[in-house]
């Protein structure tokens, strides 16, 4: 049984959140209920168990508020699988309902790769002992005992040593160098698998579902031989490429595929974005309309909870979190079909970005705009600094455009501060060198960003 307590609890959730995402706080507060319910459920041990469903979320609110954002964070706090599909590309042209499925198979991938990365971290000290000997039979072949003349040798301490025993110091020594680096620009020969050509395609077969193609592909790959090449790579290269073989080799890849399921069904997290691209008019009887109420019923069976065949095994959908999102600029919640609408329960409005906002998202994240251009520059001994009233002229610079152009939310700070530093970028390292200081003030500011505020043509702000 899994304990609640172990987990963190919503207030901490939103905390940890907080840290990434500025404002938004009530759809901070019911994703983070979602989850710990989700935990709350795992420790449940009555049969009622199964029959206790995930609280699906709508998220409304324009683009670059933060939907998408909260929803990856909250993946990433639970250790979660997570794919985002946007509802609109069901709707192009050679749409097929069964393709809806294609969202489940994405998050059981993405659950089998970080099962993965899990049991690779946990086979890692015995992978890595195994690739140290593989480097070492490279550099020092070892003698084996039929291999062992009778005659002895004099080491430096004056003992007789035989052939195998000074190998096996000589070894020891060339390990020890070996984990402190010593040796890591040294070339040597390894072997290298090359991937199989999945060259196999199929003609017709209009019966034929993808699942089928991707299992047919992966067994006649499974039965042609696997091709070796040798490649000439320094030692530091070589531990990467053969850590990554050996540790593959120590896991049990059935075992990831039954966990990788486990894990999608009882954690997983789908992201429905531009839900509100499905959404058609009440009163409409053929037309587009038509064709995004059946993207809503092909979505329908996999949102209530059904099984889904993906080439790792069936995974069933009815604990998996929903969070839709969309706009709703010209459309209503309430166009979506009523059975849609039912399995959302939450619905939460997220505001605009304010020029406050903008500037708290400037100063506070932990991965803050400024933040990543200030480690771009160190990366090249530059030092850059914002001062305070520079940053309240660049919110107040992409909070104008917003209202005046286009809204897309915090994105705008993109354009704007790397219109405001490209100069830089571009002089550093031939004009600018190292050790140098940027200061960036707000009359710097105001005079780069002058031809921006002026100019109205959408190809300068749109990314």
């Amino acid at each position: 049984m899994i304990e609640a307590n172990k987990y963190m609890t919503p207030r901490q959730i939103v905390a940890e959140l907080d840290k990434y995402i500025i404002g938004q706080n009530d759809a901070k507060r019911n994703v983070a209920i979602a989850l710990r319910n989700r935990w709350r459920r795992m420790s449940v041990t009555s049969d009622i168990k199964e029959e206790i469903i995930p609280n699906n979320i709508l998220m409304i609110g324009a683009t670059g508020v933060g939907k998408t954002e909260i929803a990856r964070r909250l993946a990433k706090i639970a250790d979660a699988p997570f794919t985002k599909v946007e509802a609109s590309k069901f709707t192009e042209v050679g749409y097929v309902g069964r393709d809806v499925e294609s969202m489940v198979r994405d998050l059981v991938e993405q659950a089998v790769s970080l099962v993965k990365a899990s049991k690779k971290e946990e086979v890692k000290e015995k992978a890595m002992e195994i690739v140290e000997s593989l480097i070492l039979d490279t550099l020092i072949p070892p003698i084996k005992e039929t291999q062992k003349t009778p005659m002895t040798v004099v080491d430096g301490d004056n003992e007789p040593k035989s052939d195998l025993e000074l190998n096996e110091r000589t070894r020891e020594r060339f390990r020890e160098k070996l984990r402190s680096g010593e040796l890591d620009d040294r070339k040597i020969e390894v072997n290298v698998k090359q991937p199989n050509a999945s060259g196999v395609g199929m003609v017709g077969g209009g019966m034929v579902d993808e699942v089928s193609m991707m299992n047919l592909q992966e067994m006649i790959g499974g039965m042609m031989p696997k091709k070796n090449k040798k490649r000439k790579v320094t030692i530091g290269d070589a531990r990467r490429i053969l850590l990554e073989d050996e540790s593959a080799k120590l896991i049990d890849m059935d075992e990831v595929k039954e966990e990788a399921i486990q894990k999608a069904e009882n954690t997983g997290i789908i992201f429905i974005d531009e839900v509100d691209k499905i959404a058609g008019g009440k009163g409409s009887g053929s037309g587009p309309d038509v064709s995004r109420e059946g993207v809503q019923r092909d979505m329908l069976p996999i949102v209530e909870g059904s099984a889904v065949n993906t080439k790792y095994g069936i995974v069933n959908t009815d604990h998996v979190l929903f969070i839709a999102a969309g706009a709703f600029h010209f459309a209503k919640p309430s166009d979506l079909i009523p059975e849609l609408q039912g399995r959302f329960p939450i619905r939460v409005e997220l505001n605009n970005l304010t020029k406050d906002d903008f500037l708290r998202i400037l100063k506070e994240p932990k991965n803050a705009l400024t933040k990543q251009y200030e480690a771009l520059f160190e990366s090249e001994e530059v030092s850059l600094q914002f001062q305070d009233d520079a940053l309240q002229e660049i919110a107040e610079i992409a909070f104008n455009i917003n209202s005046e152009v286009e809204n897309i939310g915090a994105r705008r700070l993109h354009t704007v501060v790397s219109h405001l530093l490209n100069e830089f970028l571009f002089d550093v390292p031939d004009e600018i060198g190292p050790n140098a200081k940027i200061l960036v003030t707000r009359e710097m500011v105001k005079e780069r960003l002058s031809e921006l505020v002026k100019d109205k043509d959408l190809s300068q702000y749109i990314l």
